[in-house]
């Protein structure tokens, strides 16, 4: 997917013995966003930021070693290892011949890196260069800056798409705030300016700024813009447009102390896993501590601090857990960590409150379960059938407010809340909006200054569109009854080419797919690891449909 960026500039951060500055260049083909003011919070906001780069660099997908100097290295002393078990009878003489080939191996060797050093050298500048040109290309996709009109968010993946991060500053971050255009762009982001984030001191006077400047220079000074043309993976789209919608899942949450997850990370740094299980088990028993236990040691850390509130006792398994120690950076300035885990094996986020900031880290199932593809957590949101009228309806009411909650929508726009939580979670995955997991409200956040091919991505998860055929070709018969405090439970019956499944499924009274199950073999490899099934996709379209035509 082809992303076109036109900068008026570069990003800087400049920095002397009295005071500061921080310039990020927006995209200018999108519509004026801009921002202007002086941080209040310098320290806490400069660790914050810090944090959400160690979010960006990120990658802990698995890298097989590089044994190729050892093979050359084994292959060598091949013929001295040989020497030395057939030395036979004449110990002295096999020595002798030994050391005579060891010494000849030795200067061979040092001839055959004389020889070969220029290459080596060029091959590691060259390698070294592409890394930072990669590295560069994945920083100018990140963050993703909104201004809102009471706080400026920023977003980013993570390069194993696995981890997402979300900082959030509310204007008492800054002491003074000169203007700003509410919107969301895309700014030009180096590997150098983190370096220079490291500047920021509390004494200095810190200016801050996504710069209006470059939405006023004259068409004919095409010479001080750059542009950058990037074809970005599928992928990485796709995993903005899952992460609010895993957001909206139903979770359990609780409190963390700041100590608790320095006693999390500590752990994690001193000791290193060589077999598995890696994961976190989290002992949730109302009224009492949260307890986490660390496999494969058992290795049990009360949270005496922190005291679990919810009505039924639950056990919660997480894996991928050595990226909690991004939030390493956070501990000093937090005043709380909220956690909200949705599930076994199923994403979970992590809130800090720093007061007037908030960042979000958010992990899916574990590492090599990135937010695109293995995880259909958008299928799993509200999936209400709505025209276009209502669509257009909450959609204008909430680029009025910017941000909201579905209640207020549906009595600004007089319709029901499932039809609005259906228009909401229809421009989410559209990227238009996003669910804010602190306040839980609704925000507009266009990812895309041109409207995403909808269809390419939709369809890029092969289940929805099998589920799709099924309910088109009218295979898909079932019985609901309601659950009181619940929602609803459906029964079907779900005929395919060669068998009959029988899908069950609950939706609860916010439209979401709060349990189910299946006898086909992708539920019992995979349970919701993976998201629905085929059959209980087929199973919820068939129940909307109906829901819309009474």
């Amino acid at each position: 997917m082809l992303f076109n960026y036109r900068y008026s500039g570069n990003s800087q951060v400049y920095s002397n013995a009295t005071s500061a500055g921080i310039s990020f260049a927006p995209d200018t083909r999108r519509d004026p966003t801009f921002f202007v003011g002086k941080l209040h919070k310098k320290i806490a906001f400069r660790e914050a930021i810090s944090a959400l780069h160690d979010v960006v660099v990120s990658d802990l997908r698995f890298k097989p070693k590089d044994k190729t100097a050892y093979k050359e290295w084994a292959a060598q002393q091949e013929s001295v290892w040989l020497a030395e078990h057939m030395n036979g009878y004449d110990g002295e003489a096999a020595n002798q011949r030994i050391a005579a080939l060891s010494e000849s191996l030795k200067q061979v060797g040092a001839e055959k890196d004389k020889v070969m050093g220029p290459f080596y050298n060029a091959r590691k500048q060259y390698f070294d260069y592409l890394y930072q040109k990669d590295r560069d290309a994945w920083f100018v996709l990140d963050p993703v800056i909104t201004v809102h009109p009471d706080e400026m968010f920023f977003e980013c993946f993570s390069q194993d798409e696995s981890t997402y991060g979300k900082l959030s500053a509310s204007y008492n971050v800054f002491k003074e705030v000169n203007e700003f255009e509410c919107g969301t762009t895309n700014i030009d982001y180096s590997a150098a300016l983190y370096d220079e984030f490291q500047k920021i001191r509390d004494y200095k006077e810190t200016d801050f700024k996504v710069d209006p400047g470059g939405f006023q220079i004259q068409t004919s000074q095409e010479e001080m813009y750059h542009e950058v043309k990037i074809d970005l993976p599928d992928s990485w789209v796709r995993g903005f447009l899952q992460v609010s919608s895993a957001m909206t899942l139903p979770a359990a949450s609780f409190d963390l102390h700041p100590m608790d997850v320095y006693n999390f990370c500590l752990w994690l740094r001193r000791f290193k896993e060589k077999n598995g299980p890696r994961s976190i088990r989290f002992k949730l028993e109302p009224g009492k501590p949260v307890r986490a236990v660390f496999e494969p040691w058992n290795h049990e850390i009360v949270c005496a601090r922190s005291i679990y509130k919810g009505g039924q006792s639950r056990e919660i398994r997480i894996w991928g857990r050595r990226r909690l120690l991004i939030l390493e950076r956070l501990i000093p300035i937090a005043k709380k960590f909220t956690v909200h885990l949705t599930g076994n094996g199923l994403p979970s986020f992590y809130v800090a409150d720093l007061g007037d900031m908030q960042f979000t880290l958010g992990l899916s199932g574990w590492t090599a379960n990135d937010w695109s593809r293995a995880g259909q957590f958008d299928l799993m949101a509200p999936r209400a059938i709505v025209d276009d009228s209502a669509k257009l309806k909450v959609f204008a009411d909430l680029q009025t407010r910017w941000m909201a909650k579905p209640e207020t929508i549906a009595t600004a726009t007089g319709l029901d809340k499932a039809t609005v939580l259906g228009a909401l979670g229809i421009y989410t995955q559209a990227g238009k909006v996003i669910f804010d997991l602190h306040s839980g409200m609704y925000r507009l956040r266009e990812l895309s200054r041109d409207p995403l091919p909808l269809e390419s991505l939709r369809f890029a998860n092969p289940l929805e569109a099998e589920a799709s055929q099924l309910v088109q070709e009218k295979r898909v018969t079932f019985t609901a009854q309601d659950i009181p405090g619940t929602g609803v439970q459906l029964k079907g019956n779900v005929k395919s080419t060669h068998r009959v499944y029988h899908p069950v499924i609950v939706i609860d009274n916010d439209e979401r797919l709060s349990d189910a199950h299946c006898d086909c073999s992708f539920y019992n490899t995979n349970k919701l690891y993976k998201g629905p099934c085929e059959h209980m996709l087929a199973l919820r379209m068939t129940h909307a449909e109906n829901n819309s035509a009474q």
